[in-house]
C-alpha cells in the first residue's frame, strides 16, 4: 500500500515509524531507536524515508524525499540490524568494514548503537554524504516521509525456539 498524505484519521509520520518499530523485538526496537536518535542528530537536515517493507522495515537518510538520492539505510530484520550503504562501493573503506558481495551496496552490521558512534563508521557516512548527487542542506530541518507500507511482510520476530 503506498504511502498516504495524513488526514485527520491518518497517524502522523512519527507514530507510524513507532508503530512499524514495536513489531520487532524489543532488542531489535531498541538498536533501530537509538540509531535513528544518533542518525537524526548527526544529519538534522536529512531527510528520513521510511519504508515497511516485505523483508525488513528501512529507514534511509538523503537530501531530499527522492529514494535514489539515500546516502545510507538503517534496515532492521527479524534478525539484526545493518547500516546500509547505497553507493557502498564507491565509498573510502580503510578498516574493511563494509560487508557484502554486491557491486554498489554494502553494509555494515549494527549489534548496538554505539557501532555509529565508530569513528571509522562516521567516517564512512560522512563519506557517503560527501560523494552524494545532492548536498544536505545546511540548515532546516529534515523530515521524516513514510513512503510505503508493504500489506505483506516476513515476520519481524524469530519465532521462540531460533532467538
Amino acid at each position: 500500500m503506498p504511502a498516504r498524505a495524513m488526514t485527520k484519521t491518518a497517524m502522523p509520520p512519527a507514530k507510524q515509524v513507532e508503530s512499524f518499530i514495536a513489531k520487532f523485538d524489543p532488542g531489535i526496537a531498541r538498536v533501530v531507536r537509538a540509531a535513528r536518535s544518533k542518525l537524526r542528530k548527526r544529519y538534522p537536515t536529512a531527510h528520513e524515508l521510511v519504508y515497511d517493507n516485505y523483508n525488513a522495515l528501512a529507514i534511509g537518510y538523503g537530501p531530499n524525499e527522492r529514494t535514489s538520492e539515500v546516502f545510507f539505510s538503517v534496515a532492521a530484520y527479524a534478525r539484526g540490524v545493518t547500516l546500509y550503504f547505497t553507493r557502498g562501493r564507491k565509498i573510502a573503506d580503510p578498516k574493511c568494514l563494509l560487508q557484502g558481495e554486491g557491486n554498489q551496496g554494502a553494509f555494515v552490521r549494527v549489534e548496538s548503537a554505539a557501532v555509529l558512534d565508530d569513528r571509522d563508521v562516521i567516517a564512512l557516512m560522512d563519506s557517503a554524504v560527501s560523494i552524494g548527487t545532492t548536498p544536505l542542506a545546511a540548515s532546516s530541518r529534515g523530515r521524516t516521509i513514510v513512503k510505503s507500507i508493504s500489506a505483506k511482510q516476513r515476520p519481524r520476530r524469530l519465532p521462540a525456539k531460533k532467538r
